[in-house]
């Protein structure tokens, strides 16, 4: 099976949830660390859930799925019921509609996969088997999890500032190219005497950003 990478920005974005049990807990913490309008229909909740509602973390409709519960302006579904042709119902209706539904654990009802992620700050790299083998896939992020140094994430603040700086004073061309490159290797810190940002600097002096092109 082809598929296609992405990563969506779901900040604000409707995304329903269907399920309350153990199958839709840690679907519902990612999409909410994705700052997604979470609404989960179910007729109990865990508790854990349930608190999320309480709290006006995640919209929670209590009773069972109904036609017509994937609304205009959904963006994205998620049905994770230990009922199959609930699943399969919620399924049909969202792909009816136009809308990507991922049946937790029923491959065949899903246009998407939940990957297994390795999270650092803003770095995350995503495993995904195609649902042929969730195991391997969370055999491998442990493995990756365990090699990756814990404070990648900070690095990768730090680089991500340093490269909009380079882009703020070089004009874009090979040379601006292999400088990031070269900087995506090296240790690169917040302070300003960081041997990385001296670097950068002194790159900039040597290709400047011609006048006519400031802003």
């Amino acid at each position: 099976m082809d598929l296609f990478p992405i990563f969506l920005k779901l900040t604000g974005r409707r995304c329903l949830v269907v399920g309350a049990g153990n199958l839709a807990e840690s679907k519902i913490e990612s999409l909410r660390a994705a700052h997604a309008a979470v609404t989960v229909i179910a007729p109990e909740a865990r508790e854990s859930i349930a608190e999320l509602a309480a709290a006006g973390e995640v919209e929670w409709i209590r009773r069972p799925f109904e036609a017509g519960d994937v609304a205009e302006g959904t963006f994205l579904v998620v049905t994770a019921t230990d009922v199959g042709s609930v699943n399969r119902a919620v399924y049909l209706e969202a792909t009816g509609k136009n809308v990507l539904c991922n049946a937790v654990d029923d491959p065949p009802f899903c246009d998407f996969y939940f990957p297994s992620v390795v999270r650092r700050g803003d770095l995350q790299i995503a495993i995904s088997t195609a649902g042929a083998s969730p195991a391997l896939a969370q055999r491998l992020r442990k493995e990756i999890n365990a090699q990756l140094p814990l404070d990648t994430g900070d690095w990768l603040t730090d680089l991500g500032n340093l490269r909009r700086e380079v882009v703020q004073m070089e004009p874009l061309n090979e040379e601006r190219k292999l400088l990031l490159h070269q900087l995506a290797q090296r240790e690169v810190c917040g302070y300003d005497g960081c041997p990385s940002r001296v670097l950068a600097r002194h790159h900039a002096l040597t290709n400047p950003i011609p006048e006519e092109r400031k802003p």
